[in-house]
């Protein structure tokens, strides 16, 4: 490979939460962490790689020029969200009055929440439902109604339309989060199953806000329909809200971007943002999205892709073989595993308090699954060294499922 993507940048003190861990205890129990293991940081979703020199090449180049002041986004900014998005999703009609800044995609989400609704509305999210909705739906006063998903004969988790449809009729919902990718199961949604989704929504009068932020972390070959690409109405009904971050390892950086195409959304939803004055753009930030969005960066993440797929399948795998009671849906897209614990803790007696301490204790940091609505499983992050994921999962079958 023409990038490295097995050594394992030294982040400690260097202002990642990931690793800026205490010494000994870890977690929200104050875990003490056994002698002679080291923290495999698996929780928060950012990478153990660096970014390419694309980005800070582009970054760097821009601080030769010693003044920061007030600025707008450069036609470079617009040109390069519009050929990456035609490049990897095959959009083509995307102009840049369609597109609009935001700090993050949390704070877009609740920018159009405050336009399709009032204070404590109900609006649609399935479940298990990324921790980032919970916090920031329930923060500004807007009810969640879930609508789990379901996993099919295959272990392929599925919409329920069904459920969806009685919840959006008998609640009267007009308002629905997509996550497209979804976060944490990791499904890819396909373009019938969108279409499927629009329709009911549709016929509903319902606002859709799309999260797609993972759109380009795509594993083993899967492909991303954009939500607002199935249908006239989702096109002129939808928000969808993209970064950069994921894909490169720039959430520190801030900036992602949202594409409307309707033009009465498109000004509430600037104007919305605009009346705290806290959406505004950092310079180098805009040259970071120039830089990730250059033919060096869309070979960058090629190769970042063909690394991820293989931290997957090895996962994956050896949980198949080695982790009974664990099952777990191999991620089309992200870089997070969500295994399901339930059939080992039955089976062993163990609670999932006990196997989520446990894996503290050696050094195996992750996250527990009801901060996303799940109380049998636990989220990781595979955006490691396979050399560092070979090590997560030995600790795994020697120490923690036992």
């Amino acid at each position: 490979m023409k990038y490295d993507f097995t050594t394992l940048p030294d982040r400690v003190g260097h202002d990642a939460i990931a690793v800026d861990l205490p010494a000994k205890k870890l977690g929200n129990f104050n875990v003490e962490r056994k002698e002679g293991f080291d923290v495999i940081p698996m929780w928060v979703a950012d990478m153990n790689f660096n970014c390419p020199e694309c980005i800070t090449d582009a970054v760097k180049e821009r601080l030769n020029y010693k003044t920061f002041g007030y600025f707008k986004p450069r036609d470079e900014y617009y040109d390069a969200i519009i050929n990456w998005q035609k490049e990897h999703n095959g959009v083509t009609d995307l102009k840049p009055e369609n597109i609009g800044y935001e700090n993050g995609v949390l704070g877009g989400v609740i920018s159009a929440m405050n336009i399709f609704c009032s204070r404590g509305d109900k609006v649609l999210v399935h479940s298990p439902t990324y921790v980032g909705f919970t916090h920031v739906l329930h923060n500004n006063g807007f009810d969640i109604v879930h609508s789990p998903l379901i996993r099919d004969e295959n272990g392929v988790w599925r919409m329920d339309y069904a459920d969806m449809e009685e919840k959006l009729a008998s609640q009267h919902i007009h308002t629905a989060i997509m996550c497209n990718p979804h976060n944490p199961c990791g499904r890819v949604w396909e373009k019938e199953e969108l279409e499927k989704a629009m329709a009911l929504y549709e016929k509903y009068h319902v606002n859709v806000i799309s999260d797609e932020i993972w759109s380009d972390l795509l594993m083993n070959g899967s492909k991303h329909i954009p939500t607002q690409s199935v249908s006239e109405y989702a096109k002129t009904h939808t928000a969808a809200f993209y970064a950069p971050s994921k894909t490169f390892n720039l959430a520190g950086l801030i900036g992602s971007y949202h594409i409307i195409y309707d033009p009465w959304i498109k000004d509430r939803i600037d104007k919305e943002s605009s009346l705290s004055h806290y959406n505004s753009m950092n310079v180098l930030s805009m040259y970071a999205l120039i830089g990730a969005f250059s033919k060096d960066g869309n070979e960058w993440l090629s190769e970042l892709k063909e690394v991820l797929s293989n931290n997957i399948n090895y996962a994956c795998d050896f949980i198949e073989k080695e982790l009974k009671g664990v099952w777990v849906f191999k991620p089309q897209g992200t870089y997070m595993l969500f295994i399901n614990c339930r059939e080992y803790c039955e089976k062993t007696g163990t609670d999932m308090s006990t196997l989520y301490t446990r894996g503290l204790e050696y050094g195996v940091c992750w996250q527990k699954g009801t901060d996303f609505c799940d109380e049998w499983s636990l989220r990781l992050n595979l955006a490691l060294p396979f050399a560092r994921v070979e090590e997560a999962f030995r600790r795994m079958k020697e120490y923690i499922f036992i």
